[in-house]
């Protein structure tokens, strides 16, 4: 069938029997023509109960190239809620897009990423962090699926697992799964196949070369750090230690005093003259707001000024001209540089009594 006979078809016949029809009939071209529609035209995909989205689940199952425009209109129309609380709770489609994913030969590995990205804002979907399979080796030898997604996103960067996927859009997958409760308990536990933290896997990836990457971790990061219970974890050096992964993306290429250098972490000394600021200003807003959740118990304070996050700071401010960045800066030196309970007191009575004298 031509395709312009066919986008006339489409356009003449949008009721749900019709569209079945096609998608069934003449898959090939109706995936592809149904793409720019599924942004142009959604509600047609929620006609007849959704059958045009049931029989989409189905084609993610057919050829590469119909699963993968199959794959484009669901992560398009799972804005929707309707549509999105469909595909989120139907247990039987994530095991088709899990056996698929960890694939190391599925090609449209990066698709069902970017697909998981989007369930993951239904509550639902956070059942998938005590969710067991079959294991899929040789990429991970856990039967857990969140950890097997783990394994898909360390292993699979830059396309060392499936030379057709890189799994970055994972990271925004975890990034809401951090959202819950439940995620943050499992980002900060050492997990039972491999005696790791979780988060541990991800902190090295602040300054990957994937800006879809650094983004989603950098938003993982800042959801996990609103479990006050877990700080501790995240500032000990010999846990998380997620301050030299939050502070080297908000190092550029300054000399600092003396002073200022041996107060700070030793991954940040001595940064040679080229390093880079991260260049995305959300990313830097993102790790900011890291920061100050951090600040929210006295160790957490007493920590990043231990830290030297102060004059990093300052130089981000200075560098970077944009209200949110520089908002974020002022807001966290504000709490750095406060005096805290009861030190400013005795530091007037001290003054106090020098003037006396």
């Amino acid at each position: 069938m031509e395709i312009h006979k066919f986008g006339r078809l489409v356009r003449e016949h949008w009721s749900a029997e019709k569209l079945a029809w096609l998608l069934r009939t003449v898959r090939t071209p109706a995936c592809e023509n149904l793409v720019g529609y599924s942004t142009s035209e959604p509600s047609i995909f929620k006609s007849g109960r959704l059958t045009p989205i049931k029989d989409l689940k189905l084609l993610v199952k057919d050829y590469a190239q119909i699963a993968k425009n199959a794959l484009i209109i669901l992560v398009n129309l799972s804005d929707d809620q309707e549509v999105l609380q469909h595909l989120a709770k139907d247990d039987a489609f994530l095991e088709s897009l899990l056996l698929r994913i960890t694939d190391g030969k599925y090609a449209n590995a990066n698709e069902i990423a970017m697909l998981l990205a989007n369930l993951a804002k239904s509550d639902s979907t956070k059942r998938i962090l005590t969710l067991t399979r079959a294991t899929p080796k040789p990429l991970s030898t856990s039967s857990n699926a969140m950890d097997q997604l783990m394994d898909c996103f360390v292993k699979g960067a830059q396309g060392a697992y499936n030379k057709a996927a890189d799994y970055d859009f994972l990271a925004y997958f975890f990034a809401d799964i951090a959202k819950f409760p439940e995620g943050q308990t499992y980002f900060n536990t050492a997990q039972a196949y491999d005696s790791v933290i979780p988060l541990t896997k991800l902190t090295v990836f602040t300054e990957h070369a994937s800006l879809i990457r650094r983004l989603g971790v950098a938003s993982t990061l800042k959801n996990v750090s609103f479990s006050i219970p877990s700080h501790p974890l995240l500032l000990s050096s010999s846990a998380i230690n997620v301050l030299p992964y939050v502070l080297l993306p908000l190092t550029g290429g300054e000399e600092y005093t003396d002073e200022d250098t041996n107060a700070m972490l030793p991954d940040l000394q001595l940064l040679p003259p080229d390093k880079e600021r991260e260049k995305d200003n959300r990313i830097l807003t993102t790790h900011l707001e890291t920061l100050l959740l951090l600040t929210t118990t006295r160790e957490g304070r007493d920590a990043l000024r231990s830290a030297g996050c102060y004059p990093v700071v300052r130089e981000t401010h200075l560098a970077i001209d944009d209200e949110e960045v520089q908002e974020g800066c002022d807001r966290l030196v504000q709490v750095l540089m406060r005096d805290e309970e009861g030190e400013g007191k005795e530091k007037d009575e001290d003054e106090r009594i020098v003037e006396v004298l």
